[in-house]
């Protein structure tokens, strides 16, 4: 199972009210991705987002800035809003990320959980679900061939055109973000595509239906069940000790949230919610190592998931803390889910043969 990070790459308030510059956000960044990559992390994702709470509005950028201060770290969008943009630019700046990276670029695509790019680039929300499904289509097409011929209704029309450059991959890795939408998830099974699941809140358990779902569409597709990759995208922080992970992780946590909720209608995020979501059967990762080793192999037991990102961090946290959470999470949580997620598929492979 591969392991990463995402990011959202947040310029909130920190918890004494203090709000870190986008250029020193961006700088704390790469300094993360380098740390993920030494460390033999697997993925690192960036967020894209158009309002002032966050610091990249396009992943591509700073992806491309870390794919020539990396060596082996896959590096990917969480996620590209694919609805409010060009298939042809995102295909062609992932492409290049691609190049200067050697071929570790991926496309992460999904709708975004917030509406500003919408408005931003001249697109309706009435037509949210049909400008993703359209765009989505065209964006594979150009994946699957230099030269493109497209009929659009909210894009372009192309006639014979080809699209530069040309990755590495062959094809670009597409992956389907999805928040627990059931024609999202049937659509990722349908069209073959990795599938990667959000789960912020609540108990993971509830999500497995989604997962069966999504493996049925596939199936009923004509894919193979074994190509059908799921990821679990999930929020978290790692200290030492379980207390310390949660007295730190929690007021940073409070502030985004609490703003979160204010927009959409929530209550405000109490530290009694907060403690039930990051217990044994709740969906955020907050804790030791080891706890946080628990619940990634109790979703692993879940889902049989192909891949975990943690998103580090949820609101403004100190650079040297997040590095050190970077750093427990290389080298004491990621070696243990590795070998015992191995384990586990070295037992089912086993059990397949015998029965053949």
């Amino acid at each position: 199972m591969e392991l990463g990070i995402y990011t959202f790459a947040e310029t909130t308030p920190d918890a004494t009210g203090h709000t870190i510059s986008p250029a020193e956000r961006l700088r704390d960044l790469l300094e993360e991705i380098e740390l993920a990559d030494q460390l033999g992390l697997d993925v690192f994702g960036v967020g894209e987002h158009h309002r002032p709470d966050f610091a990249v509005s396009t992943p591509a950028v700073v992806l491309g800035a870390a794919a020539v201060r990396t060596k082996r770290i896959r590096l990917t969008s969480a996620v590209s809003v694919l609805s409010s943009d060009d298939p042809v630019r995102v295909f062609q700046d992932f492409a290049t990320v691609d190049l200067l990276s050697g071929g570790r670029a991926e496309i992460m695509a999904g709708r975004g959980s917030f509406i500003e790019s919408y408005p931003l680039f001249g697109y309706a929300l009435d037509d949210y679900d049909e400008l993703f499904s359209e765009k989505l289509e065209m964006l594979l097409r150009i994946r699957e061939s230099e030269r493109v011929t497209w009929n659009g209704k909210h894009t372009q029309s192309l006639d014979n055109l080809g699209v530069y450059p040309r990755p590495v991959q062959n094809p670009l890795p597409v992956w389907i973000a999805v928040g627990g939408t059931p024609e999202s998830v049937i659509r990722a099974g349908t069209l073959g595509l990795p599938l990667a699941l959000a789960i912020i809140g609540g108990e993971p358990a509830r999500f497995v239906p989604m997962v069966d779902l999504y493996r049925e569409a596939g199936r009923r597709a004509g894919h193979d069940p074994a190509k059908l990759q799921v990821g679990i995208n999930s929020h978290g922080y790692i200290a030492d000790k379980s207390q310390q992970a949660a007295d730190e992780a929690f007021p940073a946590y409070q502030v985004v949230m609490s703003k979160i909720g204010r927009e959409r209608g929530w209550p405000p995020l109490t530290r009694g919610r907060f403690e039930a979501d990051r217990s044994r059967r709740g969906a955020i990762l907050v804790g030791s190592p080891d706890e946080v080793i628990e619940k990634i192999l109790l979703e692993h037991e879940l889902f049989g998931m192909t891949r975990f990102l943690i998103q580090f961090s949820v609101g403004t946290m100190p650079h040297a803390k997040i590095m050190h959470s970077i750093e427990l999470y290389g080298t004491k949580v990621a070696p243990v889910v590795r070998r015992e997620t191995a384990s586990d598929e070295i037992e089912t492979a086993g059990v397949a043969g015998a029965s053949s």
